[in-house]
């Protein structure tokens, strides 16, 4: 009787200190990750604002080239569109800041991300002459 007796309080289960050591090993691994994980949502909405200005100032550029003289570029809803015409969909939270055009061939797009690291502002820009820039607002 007392070799069953020693065997149940053996296989009883798991003592208050491997408990709190476990607990302590998730909490250190939860301190590493979480800035790891919030600083990721901070890269990807820097990328988002640069992907739409980029690929938006290409399409201007791409237009005039063409010969179409571009005088209006606005977001409107979850587009953006260039002169009214709808030119492509336009990424989550990203604002279009503005769109200045000099004449025909000189115009500045400036875009932001207000949940972003680097392009909260003044943002990204693009424009005709020196293409992309980070961190410099339009003229």
């Amino acid at each position: 009787m007392t070799a069953s007796f020693a065997r149940r309080s053996k296989d009883s289960g798991f003592t208050l200190v491997e408990l709190l050591v476990t607990m302590v090993i998730i909490a250190v691994l939860a301190a590493i990750m979480i800035p790891i994980f919030l600083n990721q949502r901070e890269k990807a909405s820097d990328t988002a604002a640069r992907s739409d200005v980029v690929n938006l100032g290409q399409m201007i550029l791409s237009a005039q080239k063409e010969g179409d003289p571009v005088l209006d570029v606005q977001r409107v809803g979850d587009t953006y569109e260039i002169d009214g015409e709808f030119a492509m969909p336009a990424s989550d939270g990203v604002v279009l800041v503005t769109f200045a055009p000099v004449d025909e061939t000189a115009w500045c797009l400036q875009m932001s991300h207000p949940q972003g690291d680097t392009t909260v502002s003044p943002g990204v820009r693009y424009d005709a002459t020196e293409g992309f820039a980070e961190g410099i607002a339009c003229p």
